[in-house]
């Protein structure tokens, strides 16, 4: 799937706030070995490599489209490779970020381990999500590939969140033998004034795979349902709505 970089930075102030949250629970470790997995346009892969100067980082995604807009800096390198792709190589870190990208990937009980057996001894997990099962426009979008007219032609690319509860995530991680664990989620709060602004802060990410597969007229059918079911549930000027972000730090 082919990602706008342009439209998904509309909002890059809102999604990158979590980042800043998540990295400030990585200690410092002389000479560190570091990589953010699914990278996208490496602008935060640059601040993760800025505030551990004396680090080796490489930042990886599927997106070509993404990886156009990276940073050339001497201690950091791009890959175009997916998580799973990354996970098969012989390779470990000792600081593994993973920023709003894990929701993409599948079998969460599966995958966190395989991600923590690239793990160097004593080394950092820093991953951040969305909530997406509790985010209303989520549980908004997800209702309405499920209708008709629209869930024939969506039923194969209809994505079943595969993002865990805390206390799941908490399992996993004191399970396989994390240490120092924090798991939080936080509400990063949206004000917007018109629902054109929720819609296109979806449109950056979790709509764009839906979007791509339906033809005129039926997407600009979607799009207007989906605003319409957006206005029902912000009645209210602003719409406030409660983005929530589910935080995983450990150490192993």
């Amino acid at each position: 799937m082919p990602w706008n970089p342009d439209v998904y930075n509309k909002f890059k102030e809102i999604r990158y706030a979590p980042f800043y949250d998540l990295i400030r629970d990585i200690h410092a470790k002389q000479g560190m070995s570091m990589i953010d997995l699914g990278c996208g346009t490496g602008e935060l892969t640059k601040v993760l490599a800025d505030k551990f100067p004396v680090s080796r980082v490489l930042g990886i995604d599927t997106s070509a489209e993404m990886l156009a807009k990276v940073p050339n800096q001497e201690n950091i390198s791009f890959e175009q490779r997916s998580v799973e792709e990354q996970l098969a190589l012989p390779d470990k870190w000792d600081a593994i970020v993973a920023n709003a990208s894990l929701q993409w990937v599948e079998d969460h009980a599966t995958l966190f381990p395989r991600i923590i057996e690239k793990l160097l001894p004593g080394g950092q997990l820093a991953i951040q999500m969305p909530s997406q099962k509790e985010n209303i426009l989520n549980q908004l979008l997800y209702k309405l590939v499920h209708e008709k007219p629209f869930h024939e032609l969506l039923e194969a690319s209809i994505r079943h969140s595969p993002v865990l509860s805390l206390d799941e995530y908490t399992r996993l991680l004191i399970s396989n033998g994390a240490e120092d664990v924090v798991v939080y989620q936080k509400v990063y709060p949206i004000i917007a004034g018109s629902v054109e602004t929720l819609y296109e802060f979806i449109a950056g990410s979790a709509l764009e795979p839906y979007m791509e597969r339906l033809q005129e007229p039926l997407r600009s059918d979607f799009a207007r349902v989906f605003k319409d079911r957006i206005a029902q549930s912000f009645p209210a000027s602003p719409m406030i709505y409660s983005f929530k972000r589910i935080i995983l730090i450990a150490r192993f």
